[in-house]
């Protein structure tokens, strides 16, 4: 395939369809705005919108994209924000169920949890003696969660099956994990290289 016909070469002698090179230019732009939101200028008081305009402008400058393309990349960026805020009260809803269950589950109100998480106890050691019992309740949480999932189209049965086949292991490094300040993981693993 030659460059008119949607080949680009690099270097090395490797080719890129415009169809991967499109993708790898909104999968940049998307993590550069995302990572953009907290250093937003002065002059970009919307923050994203002008850096993600102007990243875009660029490419179709340097030729790497046409402004077709970079107006593709935007209405599915804008589109993607505008599904993740549709879906954020429902999040929101259920992260409050969960905090609810929890709480219910160990006798200790919302707050107190909170508090004793930031402060570096793992729901485990929050929970002593309700650990299992805990456990148990968050499992049941998320298969419930997961079959709702399925009766709306969501997910797949075989999906469903996968997710649930390691839930009680996945549930239990959770609430042995440390949250630290402002909900932050836990210590990462150590990185494996993908060849």
């Amino acid at each position: 395939m030659t460059r008119g016909q949607g080949q680009e070469e690099l270097s090395g002698g490797q080719s890129m369809s415009s169809k991967k090179r499109i993708a790898a230019v909104a999968i940049t732009i998307a993590a550069l705005t995302a990572g953009s939101a907290s250093v937003a200028s002065a002059d970009d008081a919307a923050g994203k919108g002008v850096f993600k305009t102007r990243v875009l402008a660029e490419l179709v400058k340097a030729g790497t994209i046409t402004q077709a393309q970079a107006d593709a990349i935007s209405k599915k960026l804008v589109d993607v924000r505008a599904t993740m805020k549709a879906g954020q009260p429902d999040r929101e809803a259920r992260r409050a169920a969960r905090a609810a269950l929890v709480a219910s589950t160990l006798g200790i109100d919302a707050a107190t949890i909170k508090s004793r998480l930031v402060a570096g106890e793992t729901l485990a050691e929050i929970a002593g003696a309700k650990k299992d019992a805990l456990i148990t309740a968050l499992v049941a949480f998320e298969t419930k969660e997961i079959d709702a999932a399925v009766a709306a189209g969501k997910l797949t049965a075989a999906q469903a099956t996968k997710l649930k086949a390691n839930l009680t292991k996945n549930i239990t490094a959770g609430v042995e994990k440390i949250k630290g300040p402002k909900g932050t993981k836990g210590v990462k693993g150590p990185k494996v290289s993908r060849n």
